[in-house]
């Protein structure tokens, strides 16, 4: 499978961040994290999903967290300094971002979303993020994941 340079890539490209572009088989059926993560070789806490957020306050945010993980709403809202937040509907994710689902990322999204990332993002030398498609991954450093997105580190995920 050949892996194609996604508007993601190209940003990481004008930015002069190193990264790897990682290919795989998508199955429709199960596109998550922790699926992706077997079939490129990482463990499902080095694969953070990006998930679209909504507050009460009609905001959006995107929610960077490990692919075994499950986002904490009441985390989310509190670090956002708002009431309460949810999941933005499926149907919402592509006409704000411009990606689909199980390629949502934060880099070159069609809209710049304030980024909150799990502050376990840190404890990684790589961590792999959706290239801005199913089936295509961007491995690169935390570091320079944040510095591409600026990304605020907090608590996001459920004990």
């Amino acid at each position: 499978m050949k892996a194609t340079k996604t508007n993601a890539a190209r940003l990481l490209d004008q930015l002069k961040i190193p990264y790897e572009l990682r290919a795989y088989e998508v199955d429709p059926n199960d596109l998550t994290a922790i699926s992706v993560a077997h079939k490129i070789g990482l463990p499902p806490e080095q694969v953070f999903k990006t998930l679209v957020t909504v507050t009460t306050d009609r905001e959006h945010l995107f929610a960077i967290i490990p692919g075994d993980s499950e986002l904490d709403l009441k985390k989310l809202a509190h670090a956002a300094g708002t009431r309460k937040a949810e999941l933005a509907s499926l149907k919402e994710v592509e006409p704000l971002t411009g990606y689909i689902r199980g390629g949502v990322t934060v880099l070159a999204a069609k809209k710049p979303f304030r980024p909150l990332a799990d502050e376990t993002i840190e404890l990684f030398d790589i961590i792999s993020i959706s290239a801005g498609q199913r089936g295509l991954q961007l491995l690169l450093t935390p570091t320079d994941y944040l510095r591409a997105t600026n990304a605020t580190l907090v608590d996001l995920t459920k004990s």
